[in-house]
């Protein structure tokens, strides 16, 4: 029997049949033999999800196959590519023909699917999550039929299926939205975490992209300032990238968090001076280059999407739990800020958007940490990000989103069976 595990090796499950199908035909198939053996069906991208929403006990399809650009238009900008691709192997082919994504979070292991349909973010005022970017996706339903699904043709089911969780059905091809491909000009520096704090609607507003991470216990935050340039770019040497980007970024600060996990006393302590250690980087490079960075050092995450009025207040408040004695976070906060979307359960929907996630190093007790922070954000009309983890469900969750029934609407009409549910979809969406 298959075992499927997720990136973090916290989630796992074993699904009666395990297929990685390679093109739409094949999604078809082998939704129609799940449906005649009375089996549910989920999909796993890039397995980048720390939520158990991929896990079935019934049919789990990989996308891992379905990796190919099938189109470029460099005129128009517009990209056809298979579900199952990376947003990593997608930005070095979309590159090649002088474009890029707009944006990106700063992990790009995951799937053009899984990323848009959990409302994955990077960080930039004007700029909305990935999800926004599609222009049109093909479906496949639980009756063995596919729609092509774009805003003119079907503008309720667009709004839908852009962040649906899979619960619609399987998206096998998308088609988005790229801009030119264009140079970053990135400095990552630390700052005084007040100071940064009293003046974040000017950071944020006056850059292209602006975030930070912050420790706590610590005096400093750790900022990210991305701005395009006109400038060529100028990658870091293979050794550079090592030593930087692999041996202290992962490797080091893993084995700060082991020591740390040994001693919890000494985290305060841990955690400033990282914060004083962590320096400053200038880098001109691509911008897919700059946007992600490789991450190793393993963890679970949950992040919260609330107005942006409330980040400083926010961020304030969730250091304050996250230094109390009876908690031992070794790992920081990270705060990023993202343009308002339509998509109905899209976490940013109509509204500028804080993202404030906090993180726990393996090994260490996180649930009683998330629970509390979640309350705070509770306390914003806060919305998780869907393929991190959270408490919530379907009935707490409608009165967030001001499309929650018109999305029930779709995801009636398209799966009435509810054969692209499991239980984490149920407590979420509803049974």
């Amino acid at each position: 029997m298959t075992t499927w595990t997720n990136f973090a090796g916290d989630q796992a499950c074993q699904p009666a049949v395990f297929e990685r199908p390679a093109d739409t035909a094949q999604v078809t198939a082998a939704i129609e033999r799940a449906t005649d053996a009375g089996r549910n069906v989920r999909v796993a991208g890039g397995g980048h999800s720390f939520t158990d929403a991929v896990l079935t006990d019934g049919t789990l399809l990989s996308l891992e196959r379905m990796n190919r650009v099938l189109d470029v238009d460099r005129v128009s900008g517009l990209v056809r590519c298979q579900a199952g691709i990376t947003l990593g192997a997608l930005s070095a082919a979309m590159w090649a023909h002088g474009l890029a994504f707009a944006n990106l979070g700063d992990i790009d292991v995951q799937s053009i699917a899984g990323a848009t349909a959990t409302g994955t973010h990077g960080t930039g005022r004007t700029l909305p999550n990935l999800s926004a970017g599609l222009r049109s996706m093909t479906l496949a339903l639980g009756d063995g039929t596919t729609m092509e699904v774009d805003a003119q043709s079907d503008p309720q089911t667009w709004r839908a299926a852009r962040v649906a969780v899979g619960a619609l059905g399987v998206v096998t091809e998308v088609t988005l939205q790229a801009v030119p491909a264009f140079t970053l000009d990135g400095v990552d520096t630390t700052a005084p975490l007040e100071q940064v704090l009293d003046e974040l609607d000017e950071l944020v507003d006056n850059n292209d992209h602006f975030g930070f991470f912050t420790f706590p216990h610590s005096p400093l935050a750790m900022t990210k300032t991305w701005n395009r340039t006109d400038a060529p770019p100028r990658p870091p040497s293979r050794a550079s990238y090592w030593f930087h980007d692999l041996l202290l970024t992962n490797y080091a600060y893993w084995g700060v968090c082991r020591l740390a996990r040994a001693r919890p006393q000494w985290i305060p302590a841990i955690n400033r001076t990282a914060s004083r250690l962590s320096g400053s980087t200038h880098r001109v490079d691509r911008s897919y280059r700059i946007f992600a960075t490789p991450r190793r050092v393993p963890i679970t995450e949950m992040e919260y999407a609330i107005p942006r009025e409330h980040a400083a207040e926010a961020v304030r408040r969730v250091r304050a739990l996250a230094e109390q004695p009876r908690f031992d976070v070794p790992v920081p906060l990270e705060v990023r800020f993202v343009a308002p979307d339509d998509a109905f359960l899209s976490p940013a929907g109509g509204r500028a958007t804080c993202y404030i996630a906090v993180h726990q190093f393996a090994g260490l007790a996180w649930e009683e940490y998330f629970r509390e922070v979640e309350q705070i954000m509770i306390g914003y009309g806060g919305r998780p990000h869907w393929g991190k983890r959270h408490f919530r469900a379907a009935e707490d969750l409608r009165p967030t989103y001001p499309d929650w029934d018109r999305f029930a609407a779709v995801r009636n009409r398209l799966d009435p069976q509810r054969r692209f549910t499991n239980p984490y979809v149920a407590q979420v969406l509803g049974a």
